[in-house]
């Protein structure tokens, strides 16, 4: 097993100075770590190997929450992430069987790109809409509000799928079709997913210890975007742009997990929108170096150590992609080490190990 001494020694958390590394408050003291996720067998991996729940019952209630926790500060992050329980959207999915080394039993879930459960305005009407207001909604929240250490916080999240909402309760050729043919329902379901997050969002901002909000919606694809930037900026953007500011007037940070090639409405993200970092970078789309170069000076970037460079490089190549990322990242702050999307069942175990391991020992 290879030695991975930077994570020998517990790291301290501290809060505080991520979000003052995700405003540009100078250079960080440390190396800060941020992911969307890991995938649930990834934690259960590290949790067993580093025996980071040795001692606590799988029958006690919050097991998976204090899991959660555990293996999340072994991985130096400052926070865990956590929304409204029961806050979904019922959408058609193809189950096919996981060919990843660390398996998912039930397979990998796709949705149905052809159709979705929207297709009418009587589908519309009659669609099981979830409720932001239910009781027992914020139960993770109350939890982790009063068990979670003092140096963490939480992140709200994940919220905000306007895009990827749509194309998914339409299926996304139905989606693209009604752009066309029935623009009224398409901007119906666009209000009506704006109205549910913003209660979303009251609700989440309601809890003193969620300092940052992240919104998650996929947009684009390798050279473009999923529908053009007059419709993104009529269904969509106007959704992110409600929940950035409600954001900002509680003193939070709005940041954005987005797959594809945004560059078409990078400006409205940046200058009207106004996110506060960009998250998810891939290597044949753009790479994190060059964005801090670019508009990095204005938000903060997140991640960027490419997913398909994980699972394909050696150990050495990705320690030195660590180092030499973080040379041109860290300064300045606005900068946080991580995957390019997520810590995904499919990337070798110690791959993603080697990355955090780098990141750990960088500066020390």
């Amino acid at each position: 097993m290879p030695r991975f001494r930077g994570l020998e020694a517990p790291l301290a958390c501290h809060w505080g100075g991520l979000v003052a590394n995700l405003r540009h408050e100078g250079t960080p003291d440390r190396v800060y770590h941020i992911e969307l996720f890991h995938d649930a067998e990834v934690r259960d991996a590290i949790a067993e190997r580093f025996g980071l729940v040795d001692g606590l019952r799988p029958d006690e209630p919050h097991f998976e929450k204090r899991k959660l926790v555990a293996v999340n500060r072994f991985c130096g992050f400052d926070y865990v992430v956590a929304g409204l329980a029961g806050f979904d959207f019922p959408t058609r999915q193809t189950a096919v069987e996981d060919g990843a080394a660390l398996k998912r039993a039930g397979g990998r879930s796709f949705q149905d790109e052809h159709t979705g459960p929207i297709s009418t305005w009587e589908d519309f009407e009659k669609y099981p809409w979830p409720d932001p207001t239910a009781a027992g909604a914020t139960r993770d929240l109350e939890w982790f509000e009063e068990n979670l250490p003092e140096d963490m916080c939480i992140i709200g999240g994940l919220a905000s799928h306007f895009a990827e909402l749509l194309s998914w309760l339409m299926g996304y050729e139905t989606f693209c079709f009604a752009l066309y043919e029935h623009r009224d329902l398409v901007s119906a379901i666009a209000r009506r997913l704006e109205e549910l997050y913003g209660v979303w969002m009251e609700r989440v901002l309601e809890f003193p210890r969620v300092r940052i909000l992240w919104g998650s919606d996929d947009m684009g694809y390798k050279t473009g975007l999923l529908v053009g930037p007059r419709d993104m900026r009529e269904f969509v953007l106007p959704g992110h742009k409600k929940a950035a500011a409600m954001a900002h007037a509680a003193g939070r940070l709005y940041i954005l997990h987005s797959c594809g090639n945004l560059s078409a409405i990078l400006p409205d993200l940046v200058d009207d929108v106004r996110i506060d970092g960009k998250h998810s970078f891939e290597d044949t789309i753009e790479d994190v170096r060059d964005a801090k170069r670019t508009y990095g000076r204005k938000v903060a970037l997140l991640g960027g150590i490419d997913v398909d460079f994980l699972c394909r490089a050696d150990e050495d190549a990705i320690r030195r992609r660590v180092r030499e990322t973080l040379d041109v990242c860290l300064p300045g702050g606005g900068y946080c080490l991580g995957t390019g999307n997520t810590v995904a069942n499919y990337i070798p175990l110690d791959n993603y190990l080697a990355m955090v391991d780098e990141g750990r020992l960088y500066g020390a």
